[in-house]
């Protein structure tokens, strides 16, 4: 064993290896991403024996292919985000029924803020609707503890088991003890038999009952785990007439808080109550014979739990059941926040007016900011290929023909920032398609634009290409192919040919799967060539019918940065169209010198800026300028009466409005 400082998404790859996982598989999504990625450099490594790992198309095609696995024996683990797990959906809830045969444990990264997703969505409400037991750990260390308990709960009781880390628990880092080596566990075999492993109707009735049998047996179980430890701290009172549960990293927060609460008392001199306090680590099924031997006695209990109202829930059912006289306080009473991330200060706030105790501190001086601090908004890397292609399509349309333009989930989804201002419409994987096909149904006058990346193309979009081509609806669909999985981490798709075995298959190529599907007019360009990139566009628009545009450039990650452009002060007009309408990061306006200005730290040298540019005022060391320079200044037509004139210089345009002319 070797002691490492780990995240906690490498800390969780290790205990699964540890306790024999033999095969893995997810689809990348923050914050789970780094699980199935450490696995794949220890097999690389040599210290993981016996182990697959992939990444899938998508979650379903994970889950599906690991209940292969589970069935005949191994051991297997499966990642994705909380909104990955509704992609997994279909295959869990019927593989509930089935059952598994290797441990097979799906580990959920819950978002709490959002930081990086679409939603706040809770798993320990889709455990409980599934019927499958969940762990919710407080620390990385304690997620160790409980990946390796859920693999052997769920070869006990053949069902497949959540474990729900958040994003905090996933990101920190702490010291853990690791296994120098791992090794899969072996696997059996797969043994036929059609009475337990065919769903038909007659096996999910007899399956539902097993199920219900089950879990109050597992919730039993889990009322004597050491995953929901409660103790007694003694105060002013002889014994504990209020108590605090908490669940996840919620429980580590409320540890911190009143350490710093009891430290606060002690300087104030006051006095604060005894009380409990409680980790909930297994919510699914509710362990009620521990809870209920916590709250014996007790007059009233806060719960702390981050997004929503699972143990409050529970501890009011609970209450009702027992006949019990405890009051509960929580999200439904108002006494925590109903969304978002908790912190050490929000619990410690909640627990000082719960405890009914002022410790503020009167000398503090609040100090009154009156400016604002300004906002820094998410954009596009500087050289990002998609830039290009958002700015195309844009062209391409005009001013006057009208459209609705779907995104997706990617990077691209910050095409709907000015100064791009191309995404109307954001939902969930794969589909920009399909709704702007139920865009065109309604209004057929628009035309319906859909951007979809590389891999999300083969995680969830072909289904929507399908039924486009199958229904013959008029919408032209735009391929952002920058050859990665960029937002999470650049992973590698099946349009890549890479894959985490080691192996290189070949790319499955997009635009053979298009034509595959039925689709007729496709278009290719590269995105960062603006004349190319618009008349592709143009023509897949004017295509009455399915179309497609390819726009292939790779993701500014996979490459090396180029010599930066640079600006040629007596060529620019002044009109600062270069920043206005694609909005590099790497381009500014200075309005002391009146002039473009160039963050050569930021530019990649794309050169898409270049053919922005109708002046030949930026020039690219890597790239011959194509497109004619209007004439220089001396010779341009005066834009009201056609007379010759020309433009102010940027030193006369400051000295007449008394700036510098540096």
């Amino acid at each position: 064993m070797t002691k490492s400082f780990l995240m906690g998404n490498q800390a969780f790859a290790h205990a699964a290896l540890e306790a024999g996982a033999r095969v893995c598989a997810g689809y990348p999504g923050t914050p789970s991403s780094e699980v199935i990625e450490t696995i794949a450099q220890l097999r690389d490594a040599g210290s993981a024996h016996d182990v697959y790992v992939e990444w899938s198309t998508n979650e379903k095609a994970a889950l599906e292919m690991l209940a292969g696995a589970s069935l005949s024996g191994a051991r297997t683990l499966f990642t994705a985000k909380q909104v990955g797990l509704n992609v997994a959906s279909d295959a869990l809830m019927s593989l509930n029924y089935i059952g598994v045969e290797g441990g097979t444990v799906l580990l959920v990264a819950d978002d709490p803020g959002p930081i990086s997703s679409q939603t706040e969505q809770d798993t320990r409400r889709f455990a409980s609707f599934a019927k499958v037991p969940v762990f919710d750990p407080a620390t990385p260390e304690q997620g160790c503890a409980m990946i390796a308990a859920a693999y052997d709960l769920s070869e006990k009781y053949h069902t497949p088991v959540i474990f729900r880390p958040t994003t905090r628990i996933c990101h920190a880092s702490t010291f853990v003890e690791v296994a120098d080596e791992t090794q899969g566990k072996e696997a059996a075999g797969f043994e036929k038999d059609a009475s337990k492993w065919v769903i038909f109707p007659g096996r999910s009735y007899r399956a539902h009952g097993e199920i219900n049998e089950r879990l109050p047996r597992i919730a039993q179980e889990f009322s004597m785990s050491a995953f929901n430890p409660w103790e007694e701290v003694a105060g002013t009172d002889e014994d504990a007439k209020i108590g605090i549960i908490a669940g996840g990293i919620s429980y580590s927060y409320a540890q911190e808080a009143l350490r710093q609460i009891e430290e606060k008392v002690a300087s104030a001199g006051a006095l604060s109550p005894s009380y409990r306090l409680m980790q909930v680590g297994t919510p699914y099924p509710f362990p009620e014979e521990a809870v209920a031997r916590f709250a014996d006695g007790l007059d009233k209990i806060l719960v702390l739990e981050e997004l929503d109202h699972v143990i409050e829930d529970e501890l009011l059912k609970l209450c009702g059941k027992l006949h019990a006289g405890f009051d509960v306080h929580g999200k439904l009473s108002g006494d925590t926040t109903d969304r978002g991330e908790n912190s050490v200060d929000v619990i410690a706030s909640q627990i000082e007016s719960f405890f009914g105790l002022d410790l503020s501190d009167s000398e503090t001086i609040e100090v009154d900011f009156h400016e604002p601090i300004p906002e820094r908004p998410a954009v596009l890397c500087a050289g990002c290929p998609h830039r290009g292609a958002f700015y195309a399509v844009k062209k391409a349309l005009g001013r006057t023909r009208e459209a609705v333009m779907c995104g997706d989930i990617g990077c691209y989804t910050l095409g709907n920032a000015e100064p791009l201002n191309a995404v109307d419409t954001c939902l969930d994987m794969g589909a920009g398609i399909t709704m702007a096909q139920g865009f065109n149904v309604i209004e057929p006058d628009k035309k319906a634009i859909a951007f979809v990346g590389d891999s999300t193309f083969f995680a969830s979009g072909m289904t929507g290409v399908a039924n486009a081509v199958y229904n013959q609806h008029d919408i032209t669909i735009v391929v952002l192919d920058n050859a990665t999985t960029a937002m999470t981490g650049s992973q590698p798709h099946p349009g890549t040919g890479a894959t985490l075995m080691g192996s290189f298959t070949a790319p499955i190529s997009i635009h053979d799967v298009l034509v595959s599907l039925g689709v007729k007019k496709i278009t290719k360009a590269n995105p960062l060539f603006a004349d190319k990139a618009i008349e592709a566009a143009r023509e897949a628009i004017d295509y009455e019918g399915p179309s497609a545009v390819i726009y292939e450039s790779p993701c500014t990650k996979l490459t090396k940065p180029k010599p930066p452009v640079y600006f040629i002060a007596n060529a620019c007009a002044g009109c600062r169209k270069c920043v206005t309408t694609i909005g590099c990061p790497a381009l500014g306006w200075s309005e002391i010198g009146h002039s473009i200005v160039i963050n050569r730290t930021l530019c990649v040298g794309c050169g898409l800026c270049t053919d922005i540019c109708e002046y030949g005022a930026i020039t690219c060391p890597t790239r011959k300028r194509v497109r004619p320079v209007l004439p220089p200044r001396s010779q341009r037509l005066h834009a009201e009466d056609g007379s010759l004139s020309r433009f102010p210089t940027p030193q006369e345009l400051a000295a007449k409005e008394g700036g510098s002319d540096d």
